[in-house]
């Protein structure tokens, strides 16, 4: 099985401009890619990150044994345009070791880069189902991550995508599971959501050291959970 994780490299996380500067914005969506990866490949997988502009591995400073099995592919496409390159079925994609989309019809895992809580468990949970489409859907009703096995599914990553992908499935007579998980469920887009990522997060992931680096910490002082800066705590 081949995972695909795709990546905006050029603008990535602009709704997170509110509270981190452009390179703060960068370097955070980096690091929950890292981790996306290294979930990946601790559940035995080799994962292809489909970037919108070139990307070295070297600069994603991921374990050896991660970085080994990683690959990447530049596509400037569009996010279903690109995905939809690399399903069973697919018109094929080429990345820098030479490897393509699955003309062979075998199966396709697409997580997003966002997924900061995402641990192999939850992964596992996801690509060891049976059916010919299996979604771990987001909250709001996007698509998280999905697993594709049969060669007529294309995605469709625009408005409510999961009730799409659902009624693509039917469309095309494949078999549809739903995967329940709060990991998988949780992608980090807004402000808000940085709070999953320092009360959730492992001691040994990216994003949550980003954040302490950052000065992020939680703050529950109007008496709702919200994160805030310690240097703007200091200020007030």
């Amino acid at each position: 099985m081949r995972v695909v994780v795709p990546f905006a490299a050029e603008t990535p996380k602009t709704r997170l401009e509110s509270v981190f500067s452009p390179d703060e914005r960068s370097r955070f969506a980096s690091a929950m890619l890292a981790d996306v990866l290294r979930a990946i490949a601790e559940t035995g997988h080799k994962p292809t990150v489909v970037s919108t502009a070139p990307l070295a591995v070297a600069d994603l400073e991921l374990p050896e044994a991660v970085a080994a099995v990683t690959s990447v592919a530049v596509d400037e496409r569009p996010l279903t345009d690109a995905v939809n390159a690399w399903l069973p079925g697919g018109d094929g994609a080429a990345d820098e070791s030479g490897a393509t989309g699955d003309p062979d019809h075998d199966p396709v895992a697409v997580v997003m880069a966002d997924l900061a809580l995402a641990t192999p468990d939850a992964l596992e949970g996801l690509l060891t189902t049976a059916a010919d489409v299996a979604i771990a859907p987001g909250r709001g009703g996007g698509t998280n991550a999905l697993v594709v096995r049969h060669p007529a599914f294309r995605v469709d990553y625009h408005g409510t995508s999961y009730l799409d992908h659902c009624e693509i499935a039917r469309s095309v007579g494949a078999d549809l599971e739903t995967v329940d998980s709060f990991r998988l469920g949780t992608d980090i887009d807004e402000p808000a959501d940085l709070v999953e990522v320092l009360v959730h997060g492992r001691t040994s992931d990216r994003a949550l050291a980003r954040l302490r680096e950052f000065g992020f910490a939680l703050d529950d002082r109007d008496g709702r959970v919200g994160v805030a800066r310690e240097t703007d705590r200091a200020s007030e």
